[in-house]
């Protein structure tokens, strides 16, 4: 099951990269960007990864903040933002939990083959706490500026 635009987004609270714990509640009267990726220091995940960062100043002028959640240890994405000076936090969820509540873990094809694992997706928040806007199986490369576009941010 996959939450679509105006259902109500799966609340959760996951440990960050920097020791702390995030939850969606938190972010209440903001519009949020939650973004899903397989593995920190790939090279698809490191380039959406930049490119988020890169767009930083421009998606938070036009109100939105970001949220990186993959199923690495608090320690490795540690690595990753200190490695690629990231500047938005990145959530650990190993057990797949919050993946599976977005639809973001499951059935998918690469490379022609059916297999099970993380669906890379991004989904916009609104501030009530609705989905806005869900995208699955989603492109590392071009994703943000896709984003960007549909959400009408020079």
């Amino acid at each position: 099951m996959r939450p679509e635009p105006g259902d109500a987004a799966p609340d959760f609270t996951l440990p960050a990269a920097d020791g702390t714990t995030v939850s969606l509640d938190a972010y209440r009267g903001k519009r949020v960007i939650l973004y899903f990726y397989p593995a920190a220091m790939t090279p698809g995940c490191t380039k959406q990864a930049c490119d988020f960062r890169d767009s930083l100043a421009s998606l938070t002028a036009a109100g939105l903040v970001v949220l990186g959640v993959s199923k690495d240890t608090p320690a490795k994405l540690a690595t990753f933002v200190e490695r690629e000076a990231l500047t938005f936090p990145l959530l650990s969820d190993p057990g797949l939990e919050v993946h599976r509540a977005y639809g973001a873990h499951g059935e998918k094809t690469m490379y022609g083959r059916t297999t099970v694992g993380v669906i890379r997706s991004t989904f916009v928040i609104d501030s009530d706490g609705k989905i806005e806007k869900a995208l699955h199986n989603v492109k590392a490369t071009g994703h943000v500026a896709r984003l960007r576009r549909e959400l009408g941010i020079d």
